[in-house]
């Protein structure tokens, strides 16, 4: 709505970038940013501030409130966001589940549904799960962000090991069913977003681990996502870390990968699922075998002690349902990275903050696709 191509020096580029500066102006203090303030912060006219406020009501992106007290004149009327009409779709799509979210504006979660699936059935189900959005809230949707594990570009999955998937059109698919823009996001990079966003402040390198029926990573710099330039920075569950007799056998055909030895099917058995809530899986945990832990804890272990020296990350974030382990196995992991290689100082490993929601990562990506603004942390640790 608000994004466009900004690249040439137009009129209506100009206009389009100041109207996301006011419009970040009201999310970054809804409720106490007035027309007053954003011409202050912004260098530009009274009229001009009101002219892109006046625009951005007629949205239906922002709303006025309540007055603000007086500094000596006509006390100034409050802006806040419209939560009231437009509405962010958010599908998260696990192997054996899916979770869907209509997120309003103001990060405010409208309605959620959950859907289950097998491998035959989980197209038809999707599909019939977003028209069924479409259909409920006509007019309503401003943009959708579907995460997912596997490679994407944005557009087009290119390959999933866990759902099956290899160059499918999903963005496409759900357009049509939607009639609005959708934008793929993978779940590593999602998961690494809402850490991110849900913090002050964020400096340096991070390594974000996801650990669930599959690994893999992300890497932020300042709490921004660092991508690589083909779409697959974070790759790591398939990359082979065992050999001879020690490599077990990994679904995707080949022996020794991460994935078949630190993944929490492959720690706690085939019971395992990412659906599963957290005290399901720490019951597994509990009576998993000791051995699958340690051996599981050790090869992450090498993995992030690699990655970490490489990135000289400031810290390492495990996240996805691994957190249902507990200290016990985040024990394991640190007590195998707590080593000085020469020439590299030891990196903290922690567990993701439990405040972040499934879907605040993929929501924040949409919400800044479609309007080029972004929610404060302070309003994200409340909607999650």
């Amino acid at each position: 709505m608000l994004n466009g191509d900004d690249t040439l020096d137009t009129q209506a580029a100009v206009r389009r970038a100041n109207l996301r500066r006011a419009l970040q102006l009201v999310f970054s203090g809804p409720g106490a940013q007035t027309r007053a303030g954003i011409a202050r912060a912004t260098g530009l006219t009274a009229a001009t501030a009101s002219s892109l406020v006046a625009e951005l009501i007629e949205l239906r992106l922002v709303v006025e409130g309540e007055q603000a007290a007086s500094t000596g004149g006509k006390r100034p009327t409050t802006l806040s966001i419209d939560g009231g009409h437009h509405l962010l779709v958010v599908v998260v799509i696990r192997p054996t589940d899916a979770r869907i979210a209509l997120i309003a504006l103001d990060g405010t979660e409208v309605d959620t549904r959950r859907v289950v699936y097998t491998d035959t059935t989980r197209d038809r189900i999707l599909d019939a799960a977003v028209a069924d959005i479409a259909a409920e809230y006509p007019e309503r949707p401003l943009v959708a962000g579907v995460q997912l594990p596997g490679t994407t570009d944005g557009r087009r999955v290119f390959e999933s090991v866990q759902l099956g998937w290899t160059d499918v059109p999903l963005a496409d698919r759900f357009e049509e069913l939607l009639g609005v823009p959708v934008l793929l996001v993978n779940d590593v990079d999602a998961e690494a977003i809402a850490e991110a966003a849900i913090e002050d402040e964020s400096s340096g390198y991070r390594l974000f681990i996801h650990i669930g029926t599959g690994i893999g990573a992300a890497v932020t710099l300042d709490g921004e996502l660092a991508p690589g330039p083909r779409d697959r920075a974070g790759e790591i569950g398939h990359v082979q870390v065992q050999f001879g007799d020690e490599a077990r056998e990994c679904r995707c055909g080949r022996s020794g990968c991460l994935e078949s030895v630190a993944s929490l099917t492959a720690m706690l058995g085939d019971e395992f699922d990412d659906a599963m809530d957290a005290e399901t899986i720490a019951a597994l945990a509990g009576g998993a075998d000791d051995r699958l832990l340690t051996d599981g804890a050790r090869a992450l272990a090498r993995t992030v002690k690699l990655i970490a020296a490489v990135l000289d990350a400031a810290e390492v974030v495990i996240g996805g349902p691994a957190r249902a382990l507990g200290d016990r196995f985040l024990g394991l992991v640190q007590a195998e990275i707590d080593y000085t290689a020469t020439g590299t100082v030891n990196v903290p490993v922690r567990y993701a903050d439990a405040d972040a929601s499934i879907a605040t990562g993929v929501a924040q990506v949409a919400l800044s696709s479609a309007l080029g603004v972004r929610w404060s942390p302070a309003q994200l640790r409340p909607a999650s």
